[in-house]
């Protein structure tokens, strides 16, 4: 069995912005970028318990799938070269240079682009036999680290947020707030809260691309709220979003990215202003990380051609 470290922690901290002291909201951050420089965020707890059953297997290496800005691409070869997997990607569309990509080949990440419709394929039940006939015995991990092993992994967040309530001078907390892309971060939670607090999704994907069915089969139909948040689609980005950001940035020192959290905290804002939460609840914000795909917004992104052929979107 791999001998995995500690998780590290991940700092509760406050969050001070005039439209919660407005409402008289209180809202504490659970701060997962902070955890790893390179298995960030919800991304370590998504592929803990796969790197543990790799491990158990004997499986000589990784694979998974992710488009050319993927967190959890990122993540998966981070933790290969320093656990000792090799790992492959399978990445949507054509080959781009990107800043991840090339983060993927430093980390040893031999990488396959399946274009758009062989990408597409992956929902198709026979997909991975062609590549566990190319790489056998490797160990595959669904798009963005998804499944039971991913959900059972993010149930350790609820402990780690449970262990530093009295940090930020809480004894009980009533809600919590995220951003949702495949679901299996919020399924874990739900699950660990055994309906004990409401949590609430932040949609960064339109709701007709599997989330609430996904969410449904993990995790039931009780403890949770899906809001829609994507603006528009996957990835999409508009003016306000992004001064919201800036202001948000400015305003409290917590750095956001516009595919996930800057969606749900804008998301959680308009909940709050329109009356969601009574003054005196308390929320825990989960910063789900996915820092380092902020460098592919230097760079045009795919066309809105590509990103429709691909079906539902590659979460980052």
């Amino acid at each position: 069995m791999l001998a995995l470290p500690e998780l590290p922690p991940a700092p509760l901290h406050p969050l001070h912005l005039p439209w919660l002291d407005q409402a008289g909201v209180e809202v504490a951050v659970l701060r997962l970028d902070l955890i790893d420089p390179l298995i960030s965020g919800n991304k370590w707890f998504k592929l803990r318990d796969h790197l543990q059953q790799a491990a158990a297997r004997g499986a000589p290496g990784l694979i998974s799938l992710g488009g050319n800005h993927s967190n959890h691409l990122h993540a998966l070869a981070a933790a290969g070269q320093r656990f000792g997997f090799a790992t492959v990607g399978l990445l949507r569309g054509e080959p781009r240079d990107t800043p991840t990509v090339r983060d993927l080949q430093a980390l040893g990440m031999r990488l396959h682009w399946l274009g758009y419709a062989g990408y597409r394929a992956r929902h198709h039940p026979d997909f991975w036999l062609t590549w566990q006939h190319s790489y056998p015995g490797w160990h595959c991990i669904p798009e963005g680290g998804g499944g039971a092993a991913g959900v059972s992994g993010c149930a350790l967040i609820v402990e780690q947020a449970r262990a530093q309530l009295a940090t930020v001078g809480w004894d009980d907390h009533d809600a919590w707030w995220l951003p949702a892309g495949t679901g299996t971060t919020l399924a874990g939670i739900v699950l660990a809260e055994a309906s004990g607090r409401i949590v609430h999704g932040a949609l960064a994907v339109p709701r007709d691309h599997g989330v609430p069915e996904t969410v449904h089969a993990l995790a039931g139909t009780d403890g949770y709220v899906l809001h829609d948040a994507c603006r528009g689609g996957f990835a999409k980005v508009d003016d306000r979003l992004l001064a919201f950001m800036d202001t948000t940035e400015r305003q409290c020192g917590m750095p956001l990215e516009p595919v996930y959290t800057g969606k749900a905290m804008l998301a959680l804002r308009e909940q709050v202003e329109s009356g969601a939460f009574a003054p005196g609840m308390r929320v825990i914000f989960v910063h789900t990380g996915g820092l380092q795909g902020r460098r592919g917004y230097a760079q045009a992104p795919e066309s809105d051609e590509a990103q429709c052929q691909s079906g539902r979107h590659s979460i980052l």
